[in-house]
């Protein structure tokens, strides 16, 4: 039996985030800036590449992949690669495929999506009044987004909401956005912002709510309950008593949830980091490119990398600056 992948720390690496592509069709003002300069379509990884990789990590123990991007589903051919990985599913090798999305091609792919084994898809969606939604994501559209809903639900996909707190932007909309969730039986996962990358004339401390904050006042109409569920994720649960909905809060500054973390991320050009939070990255390609008729020296470089693994990130806040800050945007890392 293959051995598992153990980081410096003692924690079992099981669960690979893959950005698929750095595109997007959004450009959200937290995330990236309106003009972005993305890699060129030669430097990526082709979809077969990308199988090797993920297929590698398969063989050592990962049992949960979440594709990313960029926003995933842009990707020309990317059907092809999801029906590949689903080859892991029915061998049991592989427990759990799924996606985060913007959900604007949900109605086009939710279907395939369903057939080729996913079950649960996460959508980022920060707000469900259609002015602010354009002005956040300045390409996106919200009908657009409500209608890819409508089709992952139809199809039989399990939906997470994924919201960014923005102070002044969407604090308004806590109870509005938590009642719609319910509303639609689907759970509602809030998200503190990270500071990756440069993002134009933004300023991420004027955008940062703090979730213990939000959290209080959740608790005004709400009653909490804590969970002990974990998801492979870096999420905190409860649950509100009065609707039997689960609430997760994603704080990478308030407080730190690296003790348990399971998780490294893959990016479109063979690159693999080892923390969200940190600049280190091993380049696997070299071990993929140069030995096509053997993965041995590709699982040997995936086992160097988990090595490096670090401890945790050092996202903080400060008054008067962000520290910890990150070059690269979440687009190039994975969302």
């Amino acid at each position: 039996m293959t051995a598992p992948l153990i980081d410096p720390f003692q924690r079992a690496i099981s669960y690979l985030r893959v950005s698929v592509t750095d595109r997007c069709d959004f450009r959200c003002v937290y995330c990236m800036s309106e003009n972005m300069t993305f890699l060129p379509k030669k430097e990526l990884l082709t979809l077969e590449e990308l199988d090797r990789l993920c297929s590698s990590f398969i063989r050592l123990g990962v049992e949960k992949l979440r594709i990313t991007g960029g926003e995933p589903l842009v990707r020309r051919d990317i059907m092809t690669f999801f029906n590949a990985m689903g080859r892991h599913l029915e061998s049991g090798a592989l427990r759990e495929l799924t996606l985060t999305t913007n959900g604007s091609q949900l109605a086009r792919f939710a279907d395939d999506l369903y057939a080729a084994g996913v079950r649960r898809v996460n959508i980022s969606l920060d707000t469900l009044d259609e002015q602010k939604f354009a002005d956040i994501t300045r390409w996106g559209r919200l009908p657009q987004v409500l209608k890819g809903i409508d089709a992952a639900q139809a199809a039989g996909l399990r939906v997470k909401i994924n919201t960014v707190a923005l102070k002044g932007f969407n604090e308004d909309e806590l109870f509005t956005l938590t009642r719609w969730c319910a509303e639609r039986e689907m759970d509602l996962t809030f998200i503190e912002v990270m500071p990756m990358g440069d993002i134009g004339n933004e300023d991420r401390l004027d955008q940062y709510w703090k979730l213990s904050d939000l959290r209080a006042r959740l608790g005004t109409e709400y009653t909490l309950t804590d969970l002990p569920l974990r998801t492979g994720g870096p999420a905190r649960y409860v649950r509100l008593e009065e609707t039997g909905q689960t609430i997760g809060f994603i704080t990478p500054l308030t407080h730190n949830f690296c003790e348990s973390c399971n998780r490294v991320r893959l990016t479109c050009t063979g690159e693999l980091f080892m923390c969200l939070g940190q600049e280190d990255m091993a380049d696997l390609r070299p071990a993929l490119r140069n030995n096509p008729g053997t993965d041995a020296p590709l699982e040997e470089a995936i086992r160097a990398a988990i090595a490096l693994k670090p401890k945790g990130h050092d996202f903080d806040y400060s008054r008067q600056d962000v520290a910890g800050r990150m070059s690269r945007h979440m687009s190039h890392t994975g969302g």
